[in-house]
């Protein structure tokens, strides 16, 4: 399963009724250019969950900065790290 379809299922089984309308999972580009990522994790297995921020700056274009705050994970990112975003995400939720 590729980190996409992972992430599908990751809010597939977080809708419940409920939790889908007032929480979920935005998504939105940035205009130097990039992409900004939002996902929260109230009222999930993450909401209490440590997160080490992460900062990478490889080039002008390649570059990641990730963190959890007030129960959102936020990852901005370069036009082509939108992936690392998600798969960053993953790695996270997947380990204990």
């Amino acid at each position: 399963m590729n980190d996409l379809e992972w992430i599908q299922d990751w809010y597939a089984r977080h809708c419940d009724g409920d939790w889908e309308h007032s929480w979920g999972i935005h998504m939105e580009t940035l205009d130097n250019p990039g992409w900004k990522v939002a996902i929260h994790l109230e009222d999930t297995e993450l909401e209490s969950k440590d997160f080490a921020p992460i900062q990478i700056d490889r080039t002008e274009e390649d570059w990641l900065y990730i963190k959890v705050e007030n129960g959102v994970y936020e990852g901005v990112g370069g036009a082509h790290n939108l992936i690392e975003i998600f798969s960053t995400f993953r790695k996270w939720a997947e380990t204990t």
